[in-house]
């Protein structure tokens, strides 16, 4: 009996401690991406990324729209897909926003391209398989000690190019709808 109550104390002991030790390294990683990452009130880094059809697409060539970057994790995948359909199933309210969309994930350009053609995307999705733009955006993020990839965040930048909303760790169940709202309302202030 003595033995079998040490055996749960080491296993609830141990539970703690491997939760503790993610909780910190989960906190430091996440304020390690917020201060690396272009602050709301900043300019939007310029990139040059190809699309799912191997267009190029350089954020200057948005100038006078806005603009909803959304980074995403992995094509292909139940919460990305989400994500993407729930922005193509708005596309047509975007535009009549004057805002487009653009995704980005470090999958390559076929992998954009069968995901784009599976589910209809009507906007680019931006490869950015070098993964130089998701880092300087501050959302590359080592996941399981060996993957790098995009965190589920978006910027939104206004027609002049600078980041009015970073909206960080977002669920994809209505997402799009939140990013409009707020383009609605910001455009109805100015």
């Amino acid at each position: 009996m003595h033995l079998r109550l040490s055996r749960l104390n080491m296993q609830a002991w141990m539970r703690s401690w491997a939760l503790a030790v993610t909780f910190t390294w989960l906190a430091a990683n996440i304020a390690e991406a917020a201060a690396e990452g272009p602050a709301v009130g900043s300019a939007a880094p310029e990139f040059k990324l190809q699309d799912q059809a191997g267009k190029w697409h350089e954020l200057k060539d948005y100038r006078g729209k806005w603009v909803a970057l959304y980074f995403y994790p992995k094509d292909k995948t139940p919460g990305c897909t989400t994500q993407a359909c729930e922005f193509r199933d708005n596309v047509f309210a975007f535009r009549d926003a004057n805002a487009v969309i653009l995704g980005v994930s470090v999958d390559d350009v076929e992998s954009h391209k069968e995901f784009s053609e599976k589910h209809g995307l009507p906007f680019p999705i931006l490869a950015d398989d070098k993964k130089v733009v998701a880092k300087e955006y501050g959302v590359l993020k080592r996941f399981l000690g060996a993957f790098e990839l995009a965190k589920r965040d978006t910027f939104l930048i206004d027609p002049q190019g600078k980041i009015v909303r970073h909206y960080a760790d977002v669920d994809p169940k209505g997402h799009s709808q939140i990013v409009l709202k707020d383009i609605k309302d910001l455009q109805a202030k100015s």
